[in-house]
């Protein structure tokens, strides 16, 4: 037992030494001729002379290294902790633009060997002819607009005076798609970066409405941090300001606007004198309105090749179906279960549920929509699931058929088809079915000389005794004439039901709209905004594919206006329904209560689809 305390107390005593750790700290860039400080950090005083595992390529030595120590103590209930360290600081100074990567040092400390990183660094060339290179240099932080201008060792944003003239080249957007030209559904990234010369507190501008797209921002870091590039031999702070995925809804040439942001820039007041502002309290500093404005950009959106029949709607690359049956073993009039995983990146949230092809003399539920997905450069990346329900009422043994899942392939730009595999479901007789059960085996032959024979009570007559030529035998040719025309006359009305399928989908248009808003209604009470959002899309679109009998691949504002007029809707309630898809696209970035404006979006949802639904024809 001592031995065991003993060693325990050894490796406890020994902990402090394996823990050692000699770290490099060094900027992520410089600007050629620009002094910097790169410091490697020790977590102990107990150390011997530091050793670079390498030279400084790229940079002249000044002066290093510097040796500081600190050590501190703390008691926190009644338990002490001491902790200290030792940075070695070495002042360099770039020789020339380019990356270079910073050496490891080593050093002894409680008889181990101890190695540090390394770094890479990236220089700049230096500022020529800006008043950046002129003034402020150093390195500091400017804080605005819940940003962080982080110079670095690079420099600092320029003050201008309040008489200095900020030009076009001091502060401006560069606005960058990833594709110029794709084909309709295809995603896009729009890039809005700044560069600036100059300080800037605060940035107010947004996104307007973009007719023909779908769009989606990308969350940012609240806490922007500026990094440096040299353009035009300048060293511009820059930062990504904002970043959206755009889905084109229709073909053609289409423009995104330009937008105007309004910069809060800040200048100093060459009429205060330093001395009375610091004494009267006041400030030399101003803050001045300027105008920002990010250019426009056009986007050509091709038409998608000849769509299959089978085609999903699906644009985007990566995808795959996967699909499960639970169980598959049941018995009749009992539910099953085919769930259904598409996963892959693009236009993910707008495609269309699978097609499942039951046995005909199967009830068949709408399928159900789970959505697991994220926003990344690319599109919308993730999977969405479909339950399907289905009830069988006979039994027997049933095949249902692969799922085909079709969808254009952007990185090959055509067509791909998948497919799951086929299930074979098991249906046992069930006790609510034995009377359908006994009907069907009625007109089944066995066996080859066997047939199956009627239970129950059994009507005999005697020899002799006929109907023949008797008025019970001319009735039934009547009543048999009658029945006849009467069936003829029914099946003829259940065929022109059943053949007008366009007609009896625009009927029900309203009720599946209703049910999809009962969804929404239900994700409005959770407060969850964005599938909130994203249902009130889908019964608004939905309502007016099955109205106007359009495919919602093909569904555009444009082609939705038009129809909806010609068919008789008026002009107010196609404006309310237009203006409620943008809405319902831009509420999600929208400032102010999500549930105010939830509630208000789902209360006018109802509306124009009850105005329009009795009006269109």
């Amino acid at each position: 037992m001592k031995r065991i305390l003993l060693c325990l107390l050894v490796a406890l005593s020994a902990a402090p030494i394996w823990a050692q750790k000699l770290t490099l700290q060094a900027p992520s860039q410089a600007e050629e001729g620009r002094r910097i400080r790169v410091s490697y950090t020790l977590d102990n005083n107990d150390f011997d002379r530091i050793q670079l595992d390498g030279d400084f390529d790229g940079f002249d030595l000044l002066f290093g290294p510097s040796i500081s120590t600190s050590s501190s103590i703390s008691i926190i209930n009644g338990r002490t902790t001491q902790s200290s360290s030792t940075t070695f600081t070495y002042t360099l100074s770039p020789k020339k633009a380019g990356t270079y990567t910073l050496p490891s040092a080593s050093l002894n400390s409680g008889g181990k060997k101890v190695k540090s990183n390394t770094a890479k660094i990236e220089v700049l060339p230096g500022s020529s002819g800006s008043s950046q290179g002129q003034q402020g240099r150093g390195n500091g932080n400017q804080s605005g607009y819940g940003s962080q201008q982080s110079a670095g060792s690079v420099g600092r944003m320029h003050t201008p005076t309040s008489d200095e003239h900020i030009g076009a080249k001091d502060l401006y957007f560069a606005v960058t798609a990833s594709k110029k030209r794709v084909y309709e559904q295809e995603a896009i990234l729009l890039t809005y970066k700044l560069y600036s010369l100059i300080t800037v507190e605060q940035l107010a501008g947004e996104m307007p409405q973009l007719d023909g797209f779908h769009v989606q921002e990308i969350e940012l870091p609240q806490q922007k941090s500026f990094t440096w590039e040299n353009v035009g031999g300048k060293n511009y702070g820059t930062v990504v300001w904002r970043q959206y995925v755009l889905f084109p809804q229709r073909t053609g040439k289409l423009t995104i606007p330009g937008i105007d942001y309004e910069a809060d820039v800040v200048t100093q007041d060459r009429n205060v004198d330093p001395f009375d502002a610091f004494f009267g309290g006041g400030s030399i500093m101003q803050r001045v309105k300027k105008i920002v404005r990010a250019p426009a950009v056009e986007i050509q959106v091709d038409p998608l090749p000849a769509k299959p029949e089978n085609f999903s709607g699906a644009v985007g690359k990566g995808f795959s179906i996967n699909a499960k049956m639970t169980p598959e073993q049941i018995d009749a009039n009992d539910a099953t279960t085919l769930t259904l995983t598409v996963n892959g990146t693009g236009n993910i949230k707008l495609i269309n549920a699978p097609v499942v092809q039951w046995p005909k003399d199967f009830e068949q539920y709408d399928p159900k929509t789970t959505q697991a997905t994220k926003l990344t450069t690319s599109g919308t990346s993730g999977k969405v699931t479909y339950e399907y329900v289905a009830v069988p009422h006979h039994g027997g043994k049933y095949t249902i058929p692969a799922v085909e899942f079709c969808y254009f392939d952007t990185e090959s730009n055509q067509y791909k088809t998948l497919k799951t595999d086929e299930f074979t479901l098991g249906v046992a007789k069930g006790v609510e079915t034995a009377h359908t059960a006994v009907q069907q085996e009625e007109l089944k032959e066995l066996a080859n000389d066997i047939r199956y024979i009627k239970q129950g009570d059994v009507s005999l007559k005697q020899p002799g005794d006929s109907m023949f030529g008797s008025l019970v035998h001319w009735m039934s040719y009547l009543v048999a004439l009658l029945l006849f025309a009467v069936a003829v006359v029914v099946l003829r009305h259940f065929a022109k039901a059943n053949a007008d399928f366009v007609g009896k989908r625009g009927r029900k248009a309203g009720k599946a709209a209703a049910k999809r808003l009962r969804n929404a209604s239900k994700l409005l009470e959770a407060g969850k905004a964005e599938p909130f959002y994203d249902e009130v899309m889908r019964a608004l679109w939905g309502y007016v594919s099955d109205k106007l009998s359009l495919p919602l691949t093909e569904l555009n504002k444009d082609n939705v206006s038009e129809v909806l007029q010609q068919r008789g809707a008026d002009e107010e309630s196609v404006s309310k329904f237009l203006h409620l898809l943008s809405e319902c696209e831009f509420a999600r970035f929208a400032p102010g209560d999500p549930a105010t404006t939830m509630g208000h979006l789902f209360s006018d949802a109802t509306d124009v689809i009850t105005q329009l639904d009795e009006k269109i024809r």
